[in-house]
């Protein structure tokens, strides 16, 4: 993909052409999404918060106009700019200015939770609003008890899964962006701040007073503990993934065992909880360490 960085870095108009098409493209394909976002966090990363916010904003006038004319709806241009472009451009002037992954990281989660806590000070009642959303996407011929009984469930943690899910598709654009702006200008740089991934002592100390929390207390605080945690896994499997990707490329196979790793977690996605409990741990146990030695 270093054709599309490099057509990305000849000037304003050729992101701006990237981004608005691919984010149009996204809404057949919504995993090219992150490549949209993350030609803000290439323009960004490399030219500047100037730059990046002038490419953000002529490219969401350019994707709002190109919605009009290809589906009558410009409002998707607005939708972009706050839940991804918007907050990948912040979190890439946090890694420009302070050059830490892991600052950018963590960041980005507390971002999805300080969301996560408006929204619950703003809606007057988030389950009732998320089992509406969930019943129109019932299919006609499904078992309506057993369906009605996983949304029962579900309603109560969907503000943090969909929290989760952006804040996940927020960092795979920085991470893309960086890694394009590596291969680039710093070759090998990316994969030297990925695996040096890392969370500080006190934040698995705040993350398990928040799990104690949620199990201890009930009503509201604890659906609100609940789905705060949820974004706090998102921060201990992106950890426990750079943990386990050094482990794995120091085997003589690791050409073989580090995407086979990267497969099993998009087969086997229960796989990420193990992931995450490594990611926990790393800052006590500094498993890369004991692996080097």
């Amino acid at each position: 993909m270093n054709f599309l960085a490099t057509y990305i870095m000849r000037g304003r108009m050729q992101a701006m052409i990237v981004a608005s098409s691919l984010a149009l493209l996204s809404l057949m394909m919504p995993p090219v999404s992150v490549v949209s976002s993350a030609t803000v966090a290439l323009v960004t990363l490399r030219r500047g918060s100037y730059e990046g916010l002038y490419v953000l904003l002529c490219s969401s006038l350019a994707a709002g106009i190109l919605g009009f004319l290809a589906t009558g709806n410009y409002q998707f241009a607005l939708i972009y700019v706050m839940v991804l472009w918007l907050p990948v451009w912040l979190i890439s002037i946090i890694l420009r200015e302070g050059r830490h992954l892991s600052l950018a990281v963590e960041i980005a989660i507390l971002m999805g939770i300080v969301g996560v806590i408006i929204f619950y000070l703003f809606a007057i009642d988030p389950a009732l609003m998320w089992k509406a959303v969930l019943s129109q996407m019932i299919p006609a011929d499904a078992p309506m008890v057993d369906v009605q009984r996983t949304i029962d469930i579900l309603v109560h943690y969907m503000t943090g899964i969909v929290a989760a899910g952006s804040v996940f598709s927020l960092l795979f654009g920085l991470f893309l962006g960086r890694w394009w702006q590596a291969n680039l200008y710093n070759p090998g740089g990316f994969k030297q701040e990925y695996l040096s991934l890392e969370t500080k002592p006190r934040l698995t100390i705040g993350s398990s007073v928040v799990v104690a929390v949620a199990l201890l207390s009930s009503g509201e605080l604890s659906e609100i503990a609940w789905n705060i945690s949820i974004l706090l896994f998102v921060l201990f499997t992106v950890t426990g993934t750079a943990v386990l990707h050094t482990f794995f490329s120091g085997m003589k196979m690791s050409r073989y065992t580090v995407p086979m790793f990267y497969i099993t977690l998009f087969l086997i996605p229960h796989a990420m909880l193990l992931v995450a409990l490594i990611g926990l741990s790393d800052p006590w146990l500094n498993l890369r360490k004991k692996k080097s030695n």
